[in-house]
């Protein structure tokens, strides 16, 4: 079968695509000239930047069968209205999982000892060592929205760093873990810091106003899921009145141009959308890949 990897893919799994003696294209094709070549594959690979959309699933016919979502998130693929035409949609939930609560864990320490702005001054000659008195992490509570695979490998760790945790998810009635699961209300009420693993919400932004108003004040929220989870300008005004210490935002609006107010605000830590960009994980999800293409094309 003739393959697209269109948003890059570790060399591993290429490997064994080649080997199962698939033929892998990796060239990067833009978006506006997809449509006009799809109907050359079989299947198509895909990370965030890529979409596939209707008139991408109708380009392709009748050659066009499957679309590989390389993470866990399938926001950016029109996956009923695929499977309603026959293509098959598939994604690497596991993968990442790990890599992306680490990175949940590294905001959490860089928001709750001004790691960035202490890092920043330093470098302009600044001396702010009593500026910058932090909070430990050890004793505090974690609320999880969404404990899912990334939730409950964060859950993990922060147990590993002395922190209680409680979460909600609509979709998981009991964990075999040590966590408390509770309504969405109560974990936004009760927790010191707020992880976001949740998928983009038809509805708009899961995370506005309303529950702003329902944290502790001084609370700290941390957002790897997606962009649209979070209202920012809500976010802005939260931490502006003080009601947030901090946040650490891997995922925006309008990537890869975020608001410029977002990416300088003094209590924001930032990253460039690379929860799952570490070499293990990108070798996990490239295994996934391959033996999902593998399996569907026998």
């Amino acid at each position: 079968m003739r393959i697209l990897v269109n948003d890059g893919m570790a060399a591993i799994g290429q490997k064994m695509l080649e080997d199962a003696g698939h033929e892998v294209i990796t060239d990067k094709i833009p978006q506006e000239e997809l449509a006009g070549k799809i109907g050359d594959f079989d299947a198509i690979v895909v990370r965030s930047a890529t979409k596939v959309r209707k008139d991408l699933i109708d380009a392709g016919k009748p050659r066009f069968r499957a679309v590989v979502r390389g993470g866990v998130g399938i926001d950016n693929i029109d996956h009923v209205y695929a499977g309603e035409n026959g293509v098959k949609v598939m994604n690497t939930p596991a993968a990442s999982s790990p890599s992306v609560a680490e990175l949940a864990i590294a905001h959490m320490f860089a928001i709750s000892r001004h790691v960035v702005q202490a890092n920043l001054t330093m470098r302009k000659g600044e001396w702010n060592k009593k500026q910058y008195k932090g909070v430990e992490l050890g004793g505090k509570t974690l609320g999880v929205l969404g404990i899912g695979r990334i939730g409950q490998s964060l859950a993990q760790k922060a147990m590993g760093l002395g922190m209680k945790v409680i979460a909600y998810d609509p979709f998981i009635k009991s964990l075999d873990m040590d966590v408390e699961l509770m309504s969405m209300d109560e974990v936004l009420a009760q927790a010191d810091y707020i992880s976001l693993h949740m998928p983009a919400q038809p509805d708009g932004p899961a995370i506005g106003t309303t529950q702003f108003g329902l944290m502790k004040d001084g609370a700290f929220l941390i957002n790897c899921a997606r962009g649209g989870v979070v209202d920012e300008a809500a976010m802005i005004t939260a931490l502006d009145s003080g009601k947030l210490a901090g946040a650490g935002v891997d995922v925006f609006v309008g990537e890869p141009k975020p608001d410029d107010k977002v990416l300088n605000h003094p209590k924001i830590s930032v990253t460039p959308h690379i929860g799952a960009s570490t070499g293990e994980a990108q070798d996990r999800i490239g295994i996934e890949v391959a033996t999902q293409l593998i399996d569907f094309f026998k």
